[in-house]
């Protein structure tokens, strides 16, 4: 399964990457999975650790982590946003 992945705002520049395509291992079957997933790489990719106040979308739909991931998905992190 392939996946599109976005990273928006102050995670874009802690991280150091706007997107990236990933061919997901057969484990991972939600957006839950594909968080720890991620932040299991360890350094500044803790910053999407369970834990940590992040917001999710997939296919530009606000998703929880119990939301499965399909192949193609777009799939989008950002931290959380106010108004004013």
């Amino acid at each position: 399964m392939s996946v599109k992945v976005l990273y928006f705002a102050s995670l874009r520049e802690t991280l150091g990457y706007s997107h990236e395509t990933l061919t997901l291992p057969t484990q991972i079957a939600t957006l839950g999975d594909l968080r720890t997933h991620l932040a299991r790489r360890g350094g500044v990719w803790e910053a999407l650790g369970e834990g940590r106040n992040v917001r999710a979308a997939i296919n530009q739909e606000m998703a929880g982590p119990e939301r499965p991931v399909a192949d193609r998905d777009e799939i989008a992190f950002f931290p959380p946003v106010t108004g004013g």
